[in-house]
């Protein structure tokens, strides 16, 4: 019997990026039969200027959450968290957004490099896509290293999800000096990573970050790990999961983490 594992980030219409309202995503977790979930809307400060606003209203989203919490707790535990924009030059107004409000899991995801969303084509432009792909991973770099607001990296290589051949000519190798620091930094501050399986629905063949970065931070000592499908709609809750569970045992990994009140639990893949 596959174990149905539980997912760590998805969004709700909370975040500027979806439209689904939080029950919707609580149902369909329900009907896959998972134990818990935990939703993490994006909260990006100072985001460079777009179509999309993600700024949280984070009071009314407590508010709403907490009151799911109640309604649903004897069907799944249902855990409230964050994904936080990092970014070096708020890195005390974060510190204290995170430590204002009692979440449960907190996501560090770097969205913003160089002033721009690498979700848009300008990012690369000037560049090629090597030198951008190593300019996005030196702002990881440097906001992993100035911040502790976080329990867990977001999708460390979702970059290439955006660039002009997006991992056809990518790979870790090719920028392993930069990604090690990474793993080494977040492992010296006891922070994890995530197997995000929207780059598997993004087509790119491979979760974020790859399987080769996965097996890397565990042979480096890195021990917490979350699942998460970065779901905006029920339908990519879960996504390719089996998947997941599958590539993490073959990277060394036998257990992944749930967070509840930003304190690790470990399960067993």
């Amino acid at each position: 019997m596959t174990p149905i594992y539980i997912d760590s980030h998805l969004h709700t219409s909370f975040s500027g990026d979806s439209e689904t309202l939080p029950r919707a995503q609580i149902e369909q977790a329900c009907a896959l039969g998972m134990q818990a979930l935990c939703i993490t809307d994006h909260q990006d400060f100072e985001f460079p200027a777009g179509d999309i606003s993600f700024l949280l209203d984070t009071d009314e989203y407590f508010s709403a959450l907490t009151r799911l919490q109640t309604e649903y707790q004897e069907k799944i535990r249902l855990g409230i968290g964050v994904e936080l924009g990092l970014q070096t030059n708020i890195k005390t107004d974060l510190a204290a957004y995170a430590d204002s409000c009692p979440f449960d899991f907190i996501i560090g995801s770097v969205h913003a490099s160089r002033g721009m969303d690498p979700y848009y084509p300008e990012f690369f432009e000037g560049l090629s896509e090597d030198s951008a792909y190593r300019s996005y991973f030196e702002d990881e770099l440097e906001n992993f290293r100035a911040h502790d607001c976080f329990d867990v990296a977001g999708h460390l290589d979702f970059v290439v999800r955006y660039g002009p051949n997006k991992n056809q000519y990518y790979s870790y190798k090719k920028f392993s000096d930069i990604l090690d620091e990474i793993l080494r930094t977040l492992i010296g501050k006891g922070k994890g990573i995530e197997c995000n399986t929207a780059g598997l629905r993004a087509g790119l063949g491979h979760p974020n970050p790859t399987e080769d970065i996965l097996k890397r931070y565990r042979e480096l000592g890195g021990e917490i790990l979350t699942i998460g499908s970065d779901a905006h709609q029920p339908d990519h809750i879960g996504y390719s999961f089996d998947r997941a569970g599958s590539l993490l045992k073959d990277c060394g990994f036998r257990y992944y983490t749930v967070f509840r009140g930003r304190k690790p639990e470990f399960l067993p893949l």
